[in-house]
């Protein structure tokens, strides 16, 4: 769905991906607003999310036969 029925080059609409409304300002984008953007910001320092990755060295040293 393009705006004003404009060609491929208009942008398209973004949905915020906290509340999912259709909106986002394009100063708190990809969100529609500056709560929405803290919201998401305090969920990544409270560990809601997590980026898998490798072990830590310090988790193979205690697993490790002496």
């Amino acid at each position: 769905m393009f705006l004003n029925g404009g060609s491929k080059k208009d942008k398209r609409l973004a949905r915020c991906p906290i509340c999912k409304k259709n909106e986002a300002d394009t100063a708190t984008r990809p969100f529609c607003s500056r709560r929405c953007a803290d919201v998401d910001l305090q969920r990544w320092l409270t560990g809601a999310y997590v980026i898998p990755g490798a072990p830590d060295e310090l988790d193979s040293e205690d697993n490790a036969p002496e």
